[in-house]
């Protein structure tokens, strides 16, 4: 299974000024590339994100999937929070 990558992926990577690719990790969905240099390979393949749940089931749904997914991760500051999230 390969990850289709979001609108919503596209416009944060470019928010941030780096590059995002399908991920060559298939267990990943995307790689981040900053200056021609691999930062990370963020998202698990087997789980949805804030774009996929905006897609699939509109804004409603995805902002209380989103709200959740940042209680269980706070503190933390990582590309799956800025590109994803």
């Amino acid at each position: 299974m390969t990850y289709k990558i979001t609108e919503y992926s596209k416009n944060q990577a470019s928010k941030y000024g780096v590059k995002i690719t399908v991920s060559s990790n298939p267990k990943k969905k995307i790689d981040v590339y900053k200056d021609g240099k691999k930062l990370a390979s963020i998202g698990d393949i087997n789980y949805k994100d804030y774009g996929t749940y905006l897609e699939e089931n509109g804004k409603k749904y995805a902002e209380a999937r989103r709200r959740l997914y940042r209680i269980r991760h706070k503190g933390e500051n990582n590309w799956s929070l800025k590109i994803l999230w």
